[in-house]
C-alpha cells in the first residue's frame, strides 16, 4: 500500500496518494501548483497520523491540470393548474487537479 492522505480543499475532504487525480467544484488561484497543508491525516504502510486537527509539517503538492465547467444541469418547475414552467440550467465551474508529492 502507498502513502495516502486525506486532505481539505475548497470546503471538502479529499482521499488522495501520489498519482491520483480530483475535481474540485470551484476555480482556484491562477497558479500552476498548489500547495496544500491542511492535511487532516497521513498513512503509509500501516502507519497512520492523525491530526488534531491538521497534522504538523505534513504537505500535499497539487498540480493543475484543467480549467472548466461540468455538465450541464437542468432545472425544471412546475405548478399545476397555473399554466406556471420554468427551466433553468446551470454548469458548475471545475478545476481538475494532479497531486505529485505528499511530504510528511
Amino acid at each position: 500500500m502507498s502513502k495516502y492522505a486525506v486532505i481539505q480543499l475548497a470546503g471538502k475532504q479529499f482521499k488522495v496518494s501520489e498519482g491520483d487525480t480530483i475535481v474540485v467544484e470551484k476555480h482556484l488561484e491562477e497558479e500552476k501548483a498548489i500547495t496544500v497543508s491542511d492535511v487532516l491525516l497521513v498513512g503509509n504502510e500501516g502507519d497512520v497520523t492523525i491530526g488534531s486537527p491538521v497534522v504538523d509539517a505534513a504537505k500535499v503538492t497539487l498540480e493543475v491540470i484543467t480549467k472548466d465547467r461540468g455538465p450541464k444541469i437542468h432545472v425544471r418547475t412546475y405548478k399545476s393548474k397555473s399554466k406556471y414552467r420554468r427551466h433553468i440550467g446551470h454548469r458548475q465551474d471545475q478545476t481538475v487537479l494532479k497531486v505529485t508529492k505528499i511530504a510528511a
